[in-house]
């Protein structure tokens, strides 16, 4: 199967876009940016093409004689028994590389007996891999989409319980040994072939469920075949703050401007203002009815009000980044935020707190001052027009999309915001859609020129 593929490299994240010879989206997949540009394309690709294979299968079981009946259910079942082995496969390259570190840390002034310290290590994994199945099977959803971060969980909770029954091992030591290790692991493309993985986990699946033994057959029979049915990726086109290192051609690197712009007018397609808000940086752009920018205005120079500086003030406040939303909308007086730079984010954070002022008006403030902001560079884009898109992993936060529409009513007199629930993909879908434009073109001058198309 021909795709066409766009990678979007944030400064916290990395998606992919996969997309057919008729432009619709086969498959997305996404994985953090922080450990190591030059890999998180390539893992970031990984993961939308095993999307992309989960959707084929997906399609093939409904249109199936006997599976179609258990078949969503056996995929569900499938799909997470698949991730289990993932999460498995990579916590075992975790803790080989913790106990590497663990060993290389005695030749540094280390006091604690190397046995003692690979026993608490042994330990913290054990505990893990127990606590694998609820994370990934039944109705279980982890809080993230991340290796590291799950891991990350529940290695320091572990470590935590594991430093308290007397041993000498300080808790620093154990997370000390973590930090070194996640980034080799969480920056490694997976190796693990695919077919080895899938047949684990469909063996498991089989095992579980009782079926019919023909719709047993049937089931088999088509996971085997979309999984060797082969992904020939044409094009792969480039976006993104990263872009520079993304190891593809000049002329297949896009600049994120365009590349918002058009994905938010592929997403709908009446779109004429963008704003998206990503990790990095703030972009109000300016469409036609073609998805083609007209006008723009981006900060670029500044984290404030993006999601890295929600990033910060989650850590100061000690909440998930998921959290900031929810509770900011229980705020009842929002405190006048006056600056929203992120050097000084935390400072401003704590002298609030110190106040007296409730964290849940502390944090609604801080939602209107980051639209505020955004506000103003809408308005040096040229304000905003029906319809109106919002983007980026912002778009995802209730209490951020809240105080835009309050913004935006007031302003422009404008209620109805489009925003998807993709919308983090939408950089990487507009270099997907370069990729397959591209490939158009080139086709249409190969005809003009009487070559072959």
């Amino acid at each position: 199967m021909k795709c066409f593929i766009g990678i979007d490299l944030g400064s916290t994240t990395t998606k992919a876009v996969v997309l057919d010879e008729n432009g619709e989206v086969l498959g997305r997949g996404i994985t953090n940016s922080r450990s190591n540009y030059d890999v998180a394309c390539d893992v970031a690709r990984h993961e939308a093409f095993m999307d992309v294979r989960f959707n084929l299968l997906s399609e093939r079981i409904g249109k199936a004689d006997k599976a179609a009946g258990n078949g969503p259910e056996l995929l569900d079942a499938l799909k997470k028994r698949l991730r289990l082995e993932q999460y498995l496969g990579q916590l075992t390259e975790l803790e080989a590389t913790c106990r590497v570190n663990a060993r290389n840390a005695r030749h540094h002034g280390e006091s604690v007996p190397l046995s003692e310290l690979e026993a608490a290590i042994g330990e913290v994994f054990e505990s893990l891999r127990a606590e694998a199945d609820d994370l990934f099977l039944g109705d279980a959803k982890p809080r993230s989409d991340f290796f590291r971060d799950i891991a990350g969980s529940g290695y320091m909770t572990q470590a935590e319980m594991v430093t308290k029954t007397g041993t000498t091992l300080h808790y620093e030591t154990l997370v000390g040994i973590y930090d070194k290790s996640i980034i080799s692991v969480e920056s490694e493309v997976p190796e693990t072939k695919l077919q080895e993985m899938v047949d684990r986990a469909l063996q498991r699946v089989l095992h579980d469920f009782e079926v019919a033994d023909a719709v047993r057959e049937e089931f088999v029979a088509i996971v085997k075949d979309v999984i060797a049915t082969p992904l020939v990726e044409a094009v792969a086109v480039g976006t993104g703050y990263g872009r520079a290192r993304l190891p593809f051609p000049k002329e297949n690197i896009r600049s994120e401007i365009l590349c918002h712009g058009l994905g938010a007018h592929a997403t709908f397609p009446g779109t004429r203002t963008v704003l998206d808000i990503g990790g990095q940086d703030t972009k109000a752009i300016q469409v036609d009815e073609r998805g083609i920018v007209t006008s723009f205005q981006m900060n670029d120079r500044c984290a404030a009000g993006c999601g890295r500086y929600l990033g910060y003030i989650a850590d100061e406040m000690n909440l998930g980044l998921h959290e900031l939303g929810p509770l900011a909308q229980r705020g009842k007086k929002p405190v006048r935020i006056s600056s929203t730079c992120t050097v000084f984010a935390g400072a401003e954070l704590r002298d609030r707190l110190a106040m007296g002022q409730r964290r849940e008006d502390i944090l609604a403030g801080l939602h209107r001052a980051i639209m505020l902001r955004a506000m103003s560079l809408l308005a040096r884009s040229g304000g905003i027009e029906r319809q109106f898109t919002f983007t980026g992993g912002v778009a995802n936060n209730v209490a951020a999309v809240e105080a835009l529409h309050q913004l935006v009513k007031e302003n422009y007199g404008i209620e109805e915001i489009n925003i998807s629930p993709e919308s983090i993909y939408t950089g990487a879908l507009g270099a997907a859609i370069f990729a397959l434009r591209g490939e158009e073109l080139e086709i249409e001058e190969a005809q003009l020129t009487g070559g072959a198309a």
